[in-house]
């Protein structure tokens, strides 16, 4: 789950890639994925699909036990708001969503009122208070 994502764990990113323009998303899902590569296009064995990934520079150690490399996955379920607006998630958003304008490298990313679906509440709107959007 992206909360439990720390800084320390994502620090030797050097780029996030994107597999789809994510202007029109208002959240993906973020996990660290075990992977055989710093680098590269990682397989995706998730049902939906992986909309981006993040890269690691050179000083990135593998694990010792495993041989693998802790890199960020990003991605969408088939019942996600972007394909079925009405469903389940027509507001609020998975515990590890966070919306993708506020994810870079080494940027863990968190939820706004966008990608939580909903508009900004009536006490929020009348003391001028917006959440990054």
């Amino acid at each position: 789950m992206s909360s439990l994502i720390t800084e320390d764990e994502i620090s030797h990113e050097t780029e996030l890639v994107w597999l789809e323009d994510v202007i029109a998303l208002d959240y993906v899902r973020q996990s660290l994925d075990r992977l055989p590569t710093r680098r590269g296009k990682p397989p995706y064995h998730r049902p939906g699909r992986m909309v981006g990934y993040a890269l690691l520079g050179p000083e990135a150690k593998a694990s010792r036990s495993s041989g693998t490399f802790r890199r960020r996955v990003f991605w969408l379920l088939p019942h996600d708001r972007d394909t079925d607006p009405e469903g389940l998630y027509a507001t609020g958003a998975p515990a590890e969503a966070v919306d993708p304008h506020t994810l870079q490298a080494r940027i863990k990313g968190y939820k706004t009122e966008r990608s939580e679906g909903g508009p900004p509440s009536t006490a929020m709107q009348e003391l001028g208070i917006t959440l990054p959007l």
